[in-house]
């Protein structure tokens, strides 16, 4: 499966959650209006592990984790809301909930500093670029290595884990 980068296509995140950028734009827009900074973050996560014990896969796990913060600054106070849920109705429910701090407050909304950071690592998602059965099969050879080379081994546990 072939992953873009979210280098080049920062819709990524909200395209895999069927959100519209335009319309989360304008929720955090107005639930940051009056404030003097804040900001979504998403994320979204997967990983995998994978346990070969004697020989056997003991265990094969797959997991995706997704969710949001919005953060909002009013003068010294901050208000802060997530949910694991990546939806418009719960990124709109967090704006509602972040709003309290401007109460009283009379700032404005700073504009973010310039991105500076230089990108080292590529951003495709590495656990798709290997089957399942070449892992079980790598698995596989880690033990009988483990067992060629001394006799006396009588047991052999090997993982493998991965996360993006």
């Amino acid at each position: 499966m072939s992953e873009r980068k979210m280098e080049s296509d920062p819709a990524l995140l909200f395209e895999r959650a069927g959100l519209d950028q335009g319309r989360v734009q304008t929720i955090v827009g107005d639930a940051l209006r009056g404030c003097d900074d804040g900001e979504l973050f998403l994320e979204y996560c997967q990983s995998e592990s994978l346990v070969m014990d004697d020989g056997r896969i003991k265990s094969a796990n797959f997991d995706t984790n997704q969710g949001f913060g919005l953060r909002a600054v009013a003068g010294e106070q901050t208000g802060y809301a997530h949910a694991s849920e990546l939806n418009e109705a719960a990124i709109a429910r967090a704006g509602t909930a972040v709003q309290a701090v401007r109460a009283g407050h009379d700032g404005a909304m700073s504009q973010a500093p310039l991105a500076t950071n230089q990108s080292l690592y590529p951003d495709d998602n590495p656990l798709g670029e290997i089957s399942f059965a070449d892992k079980v099969t790598f698995l596989g050879e880690m033990d009988a290595y483990a067992r060629a080379n001394d006799d006396r081994v009588r047991q052999v546990s090997v993982s493998l884990s991965g996360e993006w």
